[in-house]
């Protein structure tokens, strides 16, 4: 099982659409092994989008992603980083295609609803920065054997 972190940034929490699009992840038969909700610092978001710190729009994004509460969360499935990045659209909603998470309640490039790990070491650096390992609840539910074969880990 491979595990992701998402970010369910502060237009999403606003707009009231955090149940509706987690719900989309447990319905595609992905985990939630931590959610929790909270208050980004200007240091935090820093350490998140460190490699974007020095770029002219920094502050701007910072600006958003303090602006208001978020609900951070890590996913675990069958390629969850892959299943996750798909299920969420392109970065900008207007290019996003419908059905997914950005083309169907998004219409902008910033404010895009979620954040979701680019790749594997990524996912380990961002659930470092918000949960603790022991903050992580590995289950497994019964209805596993009715989502995927027995053989398929």
């Amino acid at each position: 099982m491979q595990r992701t972190f998402i970010l369910f940034k502060p237009d999403c929490v606003q707009r009231r659409l955090v149940g509706r699009i987690l719900a989309r992840f447990e319905d595609k038969g992905l985990n939630v092994v931590a959610v929790k909700m909270l208050r980004i610092t200007p240091e935090l978001s820093k350490q998140h989008y460190a490699e974007h710190v020095q770029k002219a729009w920094y502050p701007t994004l910072e600006g958003f992603i303090t602006g208001g509460p978020v609900v951070a969360a890590v996913l675990e499935g069958l390629e969850a980083i892959r299943v996750v990045r798909d299920m969420l659209g392109a970065t900008n909603g207007l290019n996003a295609a419908p059905g997914t998470v950005r083309g169907d309640y998004s219409s902008s490039r910033q404010m895009n609803l979620v954040h979701g790990s680019d790749g594997p070491e990524a996912a380990q650096r961002e659930m470092a920065l918000y949960f603790k390992p022991e903050e992580l609840l590995a289950y497994e539910p019964t209805i596993t054997k009715w989502m995927r074969a027995a053989d398929e880990q």
